[in-house]
């Protein structure tokens, strides 16, 4: 007999559109996640499951209401979840499947009642960049994103060109431009697909697309 389709995606581990959790202890913890891939192309949460492959179980319905209590309460715009049940060997996996966004950005509430936006980077869920917020809003709009390249543009693109990669800092040194200026320059250029913006825990850069 053929094993489960979920437990093939289970075994292959967490990517940028699966991620695994053992319990869900807070509905503003669990929101980070479901933001990040409301931002992102949609992807798919299983509760129950550990960071090992194996599967723990859970209290099914204890874990579907702090999940739609997120969805709902601690998503700005809030998102529909589709959660299913599976049972494997007496033990319960919830499998939440969160769609892409079509209202873009979608914020998460943390514990303290802040709002912030957040996007799946591999299999991480990461805080998102003012320049990564802004991009989602100009292309959730759905308008023509049209660049004049100004000298600023040109020398960025060139210097990327030739040394790979280049942050924030670098840029507004470089161009001797003030951060607000750097960033609105950035946001054009990663709107139009011409920049790829590139997110780290530690830092952001920049790279050509």
């Amino acid at each position: 007999m053929a094993p489960h389709p979920l437990l093939l995606r289970i075994a292959k581990g967490e990517n940028e559109v699966l991620d695994f959790k053992k319990t869900i202890s807070s509905a503003s913890k669990i929101a980070k996640t479901l933001s990040a891939f409301a931002n992102h192309k949609g992807g798919t949460l299983l509760v129950g499951v550990n960071d090992n492959k194996t599967i723990s179980g859970v209290r099914t319905e204890e874990e579907k209401y702090m999940l739609e209590m997120a969805a709902e309460f601690y998503l700005k715009p809030a998102v529909t979840l589709e959660i299913k049940e599976w049972d494997f060997g007496g033990k319960t996996v919830l499998e939440a499947i969160i769609p892409e966004g079509k209202n873009k950005p979608y914020f998460a509430k943390d514990e303290e009642g802040k709002w912030w936006v957040h996007i799946r980077v591999n299999d991480q869920s990461l805080l998102a960049s003012k320049i990564v917020v802004d991009v989602l809003k100009l292309n959730s709009g759905n308008q023509i994103n049209i660049i004049k390249y100004s000298e600023n543009e040109q020398a960025v693109l060139k210097t990327m060109d030739k040394n790979g990669r280049l942050t924030l800092k670098e840029i507004c040194k470089m161009l001797n431009v003030s951060r607000w200026r750097a960033q609105k320059m950035l946001v054009s250029l990663v709107s139009a697909g011409v920049v790829r913006s590139h997110t780290t825990e530690k830092e952001e850069f920049f790279t050509l697309s």
